[in-house]
């Protein structure tokens, strides 16, 4: 049992931000305690911790709370970096990702959301998978040959621009790209972060996440 409080991460199992740091927290090992939300149904502890209101928000035992995903990554791997993950990072990659990307992503899987045409917005995120691609050709990863914080940063959202059409997806000349995404999801890295919970009640029992840590 650890001796003091462990870290709180609020978390939503389907959402790329909180994805993308559970990956990181999972591959740096340590302990955290997971509680898994209901977006339309936030717990007052949560918003009372980050009243931006959205996931994934980490909370720490001296009471510090970080609400930005890749800053949830990097505080993470700031303390275990096993893999070396903080060694295959691109900054200006992760932006774009987080920018641009993700705004033509949401208006492609959600039109109703959004003005304009879905299958514009289609080709405009298309038009970023096609510069991931020529990234991943010489290694395989997006920053050589072993995955990075780069990879993780970006796949979850990748990920789910492939799940709104996987035909479409299947069918697209990217083949770096289609196996790139094929192996993280197929890895058991990201197993261990996709596990299904019930949504937190402030009487659970702590689910310590990764499963096993000590």
């Amino acid at each position: 049992m650890s001796a003091t409080p462990d870290p709180i991460l609020y978390s939503f199992r389907r959402c790329p931000f909180a994805m993308r740091a559970r990956l990181a927290l999972a591959v740096a090992g340590g302990r955290v305690e997971l509680r898994e939300i209901l977006l339309r149904a936030k717990p007052a502890a949560m918003l009372e911790a980050s009243p931006k209101a959205t996931v994934p928000v980490l909370v720490l035992p001296d009471g510090q709370v970080i609400d930005e995903s890749i800053d949830i990554m990097r505080w993470a791997l700031g303390r275990s970096d096993p893999e070396g993950w903080l060694a295959r990072d691109d900054a200006a990659l992760i932006a774009t990702n987080d920018g641009a990307f993700k705004q033509h992503l949401d208006a492609y899987k959600y039109p109703n959301r959004h003005d304009g045409d879905a299958i514009a917005h289609r080709e405009a995120g298309l038009a970023f998978l096609r510069v991931l691609d020529a990234r991943l050709v010489p290694g395989g990863q997006l920053c050589g040959s072993a995955r990075g914080l780069a990879d993780a940063a970006i796949m979850p959202f990748v990920r789910q621009f492939a799940a709104v059409d996987p035909d479409w997806f299947a069918a697209l000349p990217l083949p770096a790209l289609q196996n790139w995404l094929a192996g993280h999801i197929a890895s058991p890295l990201f197993e261990a972060i996709m596990l299904r919970l019930t949504p937190w009640k402030p009487d659970d029992a702590a689910v310590i996440f990764p499963s096993g840590a000590a």
